[in-house]
């Protein structure tokens, strides 16, 4: 080390030796389907479990402000279990953008009208608000039966 690098430190000439901080790019991810059957589940448990996956948090090179999640495909929504008294105590509410226009519905009548409706309900509760939650959502596909169009995506079974 002689000449012009005389007054500089070592760790700064090896730079090959130094460690580069890994943040992933959108570009990077690999975008994997899964499938979930939430027949006799609970809907809390399960939508927990859902959400972590759309997040991206079950893997190592999770980052909060970058979409690393995966698409999930919940099947069989109508046989889903609420613990308790939800069935007929938990109210969902809902307006129809005029004056006056509240509507509600219990989880029973909800369960029979659109179940697909209070699964995604309970994972939008467990998602970040804003544009990041909203792109991770719609990765969300729920059915009410076994039944789904989404077989060209060769979706793998997901056990929760």
């Amino acid at each position: 080390m002689g000449g012009i690098y005389f007054n500089v430190p070592h760790y700064l000439l090896e730079e090959e030796e130094h460690m580069k901080s890994f943040y992933p790019k959108e570009e990077d991810r690999d975008n994997k389907w899964y499938i979930v059957d939430l027949k006799g589940k609970t809907l809390g448990r399960a939508a927990t479990q859902i959400s972590t996956i759309l997040r991206g948090k079950n893997k190592a090179t999770y980052t909060p402000s970058v979409d690393m999640g995966d698409n999930i495909i919940a099947i069989n929504a109508s046989q889903i279990k609420l613990t308790g008294n939800k069935l007929k105590n938990k109210i969902y509410y809902r307006h129809t953008g005029f004056m006056g226009g509240v509507k509600q519905a219990t989880a029973e009548k909800q369960l029979e009208k659109n179940p697909t409706q209070i699964v995604k309900d309970a994972v939008w509760g467990m998602l970040p608000t804003g544009p990041m939650g909203y792109k991770q959502l719609k990765k969300l596909k729920v059915y009410a039966d076994d039944n789904h169009p989404h077989f060209a995506q060769k979706p793998t079974n997901l056990d929760i």
